[in-house]
């Protein structure tokens, strides 16, 4: 699915609403993950999951052309893990101490 299936879908299922309007919360919910991201912050959305930022420290890599080792800086990434709710409606009939 991508952003506008989701606009869509929610414009379905909320008639009361306009897709421009649907439009307007998913990119404000998407901003504000993002905004949050990007200051270091974690973003939890309880029963779903939460959004944190890992480093990966600088290191000495090898271009694989020539064989040279480069430095390769260090990065930030986006981690997302999900949550409990979630993990139970992918993986129905599993107890919950296999977590």
């Amino acid at each position: 699915m991508i952003k506008s299936d989701l606009v869509l879908r929610i414009a379905e299922m909320n008639p009361h609403l306009y897709e421009r309007e649907c439009e307007a919360v998913v990119k404000t919910i998407l901003d504000r993950i993002s905004e949050a991201l990007a200051a270091g912050d974690r973003m939890e959305i309880r029963g779903f999951g939460a959004f944190s930022v890992t480093t990966t420290r600088a290191r000495q890599g090898r271009n694989p052309r020539t064989g040279k080792s480069v430095a390769v800086a260090e990065k930030k990434n986006p981690h997302f893990k999900s949550g409990r709710e979630m993990r139970k409606r992918l993986n129905p009939g599993q107890s919950e101490t296999a977590e």
